[in-house]
């Protein structure tokens, strides 16, 4: 797939101050952006993490389950926040335990993490506690890192194994926003991003974490400490 076609642009929701851009109007230049994100994607396998992801980033309706991500994935989305230009970079893993030699380097210097649980599969919903939790403890790097629960997969009402409550104690436990959606009817699907980077945008450490301006600058302080040598070797 080209870096184009894993670009994908579009708004988080009507009424708010989100708005998409075009992809012919961004590039990856740090330039032609404000704050850059990285956001991921936990689960169980088969949660429906890449067809929430996909869900988000595309126009259209999904019509089908996806196959199984195999090791990592990411994707870019580029928006315009309250006069802000963002970029995110979107992570989704296949969840499963034979990847986990992945885990630290996936998880370092995440803005937001969003922990996604099948509503039908009980188990997914323990493994949130149980293991998930676990690891984002255990490694995310920044310790404001805004974290939101999610139950994927509301369409599927009548195979329902874990109800809303449930849902919402599991996000109180660990201080976190919480939303149910359908990846698949792309229900709730805008407003659980549009939840997670306006958090994000709240915290000022992670703005400054974020921040292109503040990384170009202190680029520029190592360059001024440590500047290139100029012209041949160590003899005359």
């Amino acid at each position: 797939m080209s870096n184009k076609q894993n670009q994908q642009m579009g708004s988080l929701g009507k009424g708010a101050d989100l708005k998409g851009v075009g992809v012919d109007g961004y590039s990856h230049n740090s330039s032609r952006y404000d704050y850059s994100f990285k956001i991921l994607l936990i689960g169980d396998s088969g949660v429906g993490k890449s067809s929430l992801l996909l869900s988000f980033i595309s126009t259209s309706v999904l019509h089908h389950d996806l196959s199984p991500t195999v090791g990592v994935d990411f994707k870019i989305k580029l928006l315009t926040v309250g006069g802000k230009r963002l970029k995110l970079t979107i992570w989704d893993t296949a969840g499963q335990e034979r990847f986990g030699i992945v885990t630290s380097s996936y998880y370092r210097g995440a803005h937001g993490i969003i922990l996604v649980y099948d509503v039908t599969r009980r188990e997914t919903f323990t493994n949130l506690s149980n293991i998930w939790a676990k690891e984002v403890e255990l490694y995310s790097s920044n310790q404001d890192c805004v974290k939101l629960v999610v139950g994927n997969k509301v369409d599927r009402e009548s195979e329902r194994a874990v109800s809303r409550e449930e849902g919402m104690g599991l996000a109180l436990k660990y201080r976190c926003s919480f939303l149910e959606c359908s990846a698949k009817t792309k229900e709730n699907v805008h407003q659980c991003f549009k939840e997670l980077i306006y958090k994000i945008l709240e915290v000022p450490s992670l703005l400054e974490k974020g921040s292109v301006a503040v990384k170009r600058q202190i680029l520029k302080q190592k360059e001024v400490q440590y500047p290139h040598s100029k012209g041949g070797g160590c003899c005359s």
